[in-house]
């Protein structure tokens, strides 16, 4: 007699039901925004288990500040919501655990914006935020947002290979949408319409963000004070860069050009060296036949700067910092400073280069990117290569990348001294087109780290 077969019971795979705490969790928090003890309990043990840190289940911590504090999750971040290269009867496991914690955080951090109002603050974290979402889709910061540019030679969605990944196309409106609603819960106009209000505010780069791109919309007593906290901003980092700056040399000694021969310029150690034969020994005394003077005239010939900025999407910090580091470098004696900003066209920003206040105005933040517009103004401003430092400034996504870098590459080879940044900021983060910093190192001309610190050691080598 042959005994019933019985069906094995399902093999229970902890991992898969790991996974599906961190999404439960995820979704709950996205509908409703209350916490689930039994949830929350379970994802936290979750999270300790897979080493990660608790921070991953606290929506109200940037992903910002998780990375700076545990620096090897941005390497898992960069792309972690491209769908791996397995077959979909792939077994759920650890890995798979760990991708779940990471993208629950960053959907999280990024669609559950909450209600009431918004502090300027609040926005550059969100904005940051929405950066990772894009770098997690293998897309650059900014690229999916509307006014985002395209990236030629960079990554792309669809670029990976066997994954067959596309971005959707409506998640770019989406992100647009969310960020427009927390720019409107930021209510500046009625703050800034009040002088009490507007005076408790503290000047940050995400406040003169948003005040520059609302500037068109801003009249009467508001308008006065998006001004002035515009220029007391300027004024407080002017201030800062001044002191990095003010050491930049003058000029070299022309030694064409015989000492002046007053006591303020007599070298007085090097008359006793030359006159020691002199001595004697009987008088104790050193009779001097000959004085010797300090060389003090410098060379005047200008040394051309000419500062390239991108204006639009992320490099909106940039864009502030530069403006005020060229009208202090315009301030030196030995140096003619010319100033571009551009998007899709370019824009001559010389005549006010003095003004950074005045440059700020008159920019126009956003849009795509086109930097052959840009170098199309900047080249005639060109008369001795060699006597000519071109700043480019830029992330390098760009709509034209081959042309712009041949032109780019043309003019090293001219002679002008020319320093790509990738941004220029006090942290030092920057995204950089790869493809671009790739054909810069191989050109012997390195993208400069962020650090405005470092491009200002740059720019005082050359004036050397």
């Amino acid at each position: 007699m042959t005994e019933p077969t019985t069906n094995p019971e399902p093999t229970i795979n902890p991992d898969e039901n790991r996974r599906q705490v961190l999404y439960w969790r995820m979704l709950s928090r996205l509908f409703d925004g209350d916490e689930q003890p039994s949830l929350e309990a379970a994802s936290v043990a979750v999270v300790e288990d897979l080493g990660l840190p608790a921070a991953l289940l606290d929506p109200s911590v940037s992903i910002d500040t998780v990375v700076q504090r545990f620096p090897d999750l941005a390497a898992e971040l960069d792309g972690v919501m491209v769908p791996p290269e397995t077959g979909p009867d792939a077994a759920i496991g650890a890995d798979e655990v760990r991708r779940a914690a990471l993208v629950s955080k960053l959907l999280l951090n990024v669609f559950a914006t909450g209600s009431g109002s918004v502090t300027a603050g609040q926005l550059a974290a969100w904005q940051q935020d929405a950066g990772w979402l894009e770098r997690a889709m293998g897309c650059a910061p900014g690229s999916l947002r509307p006014g985002g540019r395209g990236q030629p030679g960079g990554r792309q969605a669809g670029s990976h290979p066997g994954s067959g990944f596309e971005v959707p196309s409506e998640l770019g409106n989406v992100l647009g949408e969310l960020e427009g609603d927390l720019v409107r819960r930021m209510q500046l106009r009625e703050v800034l319409a009040d002088n009490n209000l507007a005076r408790q505010l503290t000047p940050s780069m995400s406040l003169i963000e948003q005040l520059l791109r609302d500037k068109h919309n801003l009249s009467g007593v508001a308008l006065a004070n998006a001004k002035m906290l515009i220029r007391k901003y300027v004024d407080e980092v002017a201030q800062v860069l001044r002191t990095q700056v003010e050491k930049a040399s003058v000029g070299e000694i022309d030694r064409s050009i015989p000492p002046k021969r007053v006591f303020r310029n007599l070298d007085l150690d090097r008359t006793i060296w030359k006159n020691l034969t002199n001595w004697s020994p009987e008088d104790q005394r050193l009779y001097v036949d000959r004085l010797y003077y300090r060389r003090t005239a410098r060379r005047t010939t200008p040394a051309r700067l000419i500062v390239v900025v991108d204006q639009s999407g992320s490099m909106v910090p940039s864009m502030v910092n530069c403006t005020i580091l060229a009208s202090i470098f315009a301030m030196l004696p030995k140096v003619d400073v010319h100033l571009v900003a551009y998007d899709t066209r370019a824009l001559d920003l010389t005549p006010w280069v003095h003004d950074p206040f005045e440059v700020l105005l008159r920019t126009k933040l956003g849009g795509g990117t086109d930097g052959t517009v840009a170098m199309a103004l900047a080249r005639p401003k060109i008369a001795e290569p060699r006597n000519t430092v071109m700043v480019w400034i830029s992330d390098f996504y760009e709509w034209q990348s081959q042309p712009l870098y041949e032109s780019m590459a043309a003019l090293h080879r001219s002679g002008v001294k020319f320093i790509p940044v990738g941004s220029v900021t006090s942290s030092g983060s920057q995204e950089v087109n790869p493809w671009f910093r790739q054909r810069f190192k191989d050109l012997g001309t390195p993208v400069l780290s962020g650090r405005i610190t470092k491009l200002v050691t740059e720019l005082k080598n050359f004036l050397t």
